[in-house]
């Protein structure tokens, strides 16, 4: 080729041959003239390519024009669609930021085929290169083709949504600490909650479906998942099943939490009424007595020293007498 396509400069490419990495970065056009080689597998990423971008590949490789449509269009749902030629994939990778608690969701699809595994990422929020350090890292299963690059892709998605749900579950033990501290705080709790809650909604969304994706590669029929890559997929299949678990309990305690912190701001207010009412009622003595004793009309006392000895002593003994009986009542 005389200079690069739009489409090059988008695309990260590699070969694959008898198991080994044997070239990386190539022009998407020169696809169809290396899978003429025999023992070849090739690996095409786009990263937010226009439809232009993606017709290059879908016509190297004989696309489905609804599996190319669901690649550009956003907001699939984690799927795997079955064609005649191939499989297409849609799945997310996530990203919890910890000081606010808000989840992001990187989208991508996959295109599969018996010898070549297409990606298509919205954007570059993605971790790409944590893919290619999962498939650099096992270079000895790199001879089950496209399988070994599909688990490798699969894999690191699954474990970012495992340490994601981890990562919400040290962010709710924090917020429990939180609930139960001696300073109330029942804002931080409640924004916090409901900032968790909503992360977990978004979690399960796209963690949920992983079962299904995950469970249907593994069959047979399909001929996607090589018989010596079936341990590992197994493997990816059962973090699915963890993730998807501790999912479901933690979106259960958020719940638990923010009922709890209602009730606990619910006691505190009955604490606080019998304490406001306790006080009300010591301090309305004096003003009652107070009241009866200046009277200007005749009364025993009136006018005299034991009057107001008498009225002192009864602000003094009444007034504590309630305040001896609030305390036991534990009312202060």
């Amino acid at each position: 080729m005389n200079g690069a396509t739009a489409t090059d400069r988008v695309a990260r490419t590699r070969l694959y041959r008898g198991g080994q990495l044997a070239k990386e970065d190539f022009p998407v056009d020169d696809i169809s003239d290396y899978l003429d080689e025999p023992d070849t597998v090739l690996w095409v990423d786009l990263c937010a390519p226009d439809r232009k971008d993606l017709a290059v590949v879908a016509d190297e490789l004989g696309l489905h024009a609804l599996a190319v449509e669901d690649a550009i269009q956003p907001k699939q749902r984690p799927k795997l669609d079955r064609y005649e030629t191939h499989e297409f994939m849609s799945l997310y990778g996530v990203h919890l930021d910890h000081d606010s608690g808000n989840l992001r969701l990187s989208e991508l699809s996959a295109f599969i085929t018996s010898r070549v595994l297409v990606t298509v990422r919205k954007d570059e929020s993605f971790d790409m290169d944590g893919v290619l350090a999962r498939w650099d890292g096992s270079p000895d299963l790199a001879k089950n083709g496209v399988g070994f690059l599909l688990w490798g892709l699969i894999d690191h998605v699954v474990d970012g949504h495992f340490d994601a749900v981890q990562t919400l579950d040290e962010e709710i033990e924090e917020l429990e600490d939180l609930l139960f501290d001696d300073q109330p705080r029942d804002k931080d709790v409640q924004r916090r909650s409901f900032a968790l809650r909503k992360s977990l909604v978004t979690l399960r969304r796209v963690v949920l479906p992983m079962r299904e994706v995950v469970n249907t590669l593994m069959r047979r029929d399909i001929e996607v998942v090589p018989e010596q890559m079936a341990p590992y997929f197994q493997d990816v299949y059962d973090h699915v099943l963890r993730a998807t678990e501790w999912t479901e309990s933690l979106r259960d305690l958020v719940s638990t939490i923010v009922e709890t912190n209602l009730t606990l701001q619910g006691n505190r207010l009955n604490i606080i009424t019998k304490k406001v009412t306790s006080w009300a009622a010591i301090i309305a003595v004096p003003t009652a007595i107070t009241g009866f004793y200046g009277q200007n009309l005749p009364y025993p006392g009136f006018a005299k020293t034991s009057g107001l000895v008498v009225s002192c002593l009864l602000i003094v003994v009444v007034s504590s007498g309630l305040y001896v009986a609030f305390k036991r009542k534990d009312w202060l």
